[in-house]
């Protein structure tokens, strides 16, 4: 240690006393980085469950990132006092300097007081949407869905996106509070078919996949009826229908999983091809076009 001391006094001119406080937080550094590693190591042992493993590895590092800065805080407090007007002018010129860093961390105490997204959560905010999977002191991390993938499934694209965007742009979650989306799927038949027959079938196909998640929605809306202003009359599948130029447009509404939109979509389109291609009098409809001929004298002639 008297060397080190004798060494940073000759070749670097640091007073003794700056010298133990120099030692004193290289102190505090090798011991605090030594517990987190020893409590991690013993997380890791205990749990494989990548969601507790996570909680704990940030709840730690943060933990253990605030005792840091106030133990070596309180080392230095008395030089600190010393510099009191040039570190005045000096964290003046920081916080203009450092605008953006500051205001994620803003944007990070605001998401972690005001919870408008947690970890786990499916949410879109500005063009960006994803499952949120890392929260962190300048960015939160997102697993994307959508883009050029149909149906908000993953794209296995990693978005990184800066705290400081909760300020600017509107954020919507998929999973807090009513657990649950609303999915259309649209069904377009000629006029020629037996329209009310299709709907029928549609009905009892969509309640078939739909029903069982009605009715844990009503239970759900409860609960979120206790935070937020929700408010459902029904929530039990319904077929609307509707006239289009090139046929009748029945539209399929029903309450789904977020995570499994795809998956409904695929079961219930699938039902209604096998069920239609058994009934002669349903068809589907596509633009068309058609021409009249009318009879004269002459012959037939393009109306």
């Amino acid at each position: 240690m008297n060397r080190i001391t004798e060494f940073l006094e000759t070749s670097a001119g640091i007073s003794p006393e700056n010298q133990t406080k120099i030692l004193y937080s290289i102190l505090i550094l090798v011991v605090l980085g030594l517990i987190r590693f020893a409590i991690l190591k013993i997380v890791w042992r205990f749990t494989e469950d990548p969601r507790s493993r996570y909680t704990w590895r940030r709840s730690v590092s943060f933990i253990i990132g605030l005792l840091t800065v106030i133990l070596i805080g309180s080392v230095w407090i008395r030089a600190i006092g010393q510099f009191g007007a040039f570190l005045g002018l000096l964290t003046a010129g920081l916080a203009i300097a450092l605008k953006d860093p500051l205001t994620n961390i803003a944007g990070w105490i605001f998401i972690l007081t005001r919870k408008p997204f947690t970890l786990g959560d499916r949410i879109q905010i500005g063009e960006h949407a994803g499952d949120v999977i890392d929260l962190r002191l300048f960015q939160f991390t997102l697993l994307e869905i959508g883009n050029w993938v149909d149906a908000d499934q993953s794209t296995g694209r990693i978005i990184h996106i800066p705290n400081g965007i909760v300020f600017t742009q509107p954020q919507s979650n998929y999973s807090a509070g009513f657990k649950f989306i609303w999915n259309e799927i649209a069904v377009l038949v000629t006029f020629e078919s037996n329209w009310q027959k299709a709907k029928d079938i549609m009905q009892e196909i969509v309640s078939k996949h739909a029903q069982e998640l009605s009715a844990d929605a009503e239970k759900k809306i409860i609960e979120a009826s206790k935070k937020y202003m929700i408010f459902y009359q029904y929530l039990t599948p319904i077929v609307y229908t509707s006239v289009k130029e090139s046929g009748i447009l029945l539209t399929m509404r029903y309450v789904c999983d977020p995570r499994r939109r795809r998956v409904t979509e695929h079961e219930i389109w699938e039902d209604i091809l096998a069920v239609f291609a058994k009934n002669g009098d349903i068809e589907f409809a596509y633009p068309t076009q058609r021409f009249f001929h009318r009879k004269t004298e002459g012959g037939d002639s393009p109306l």
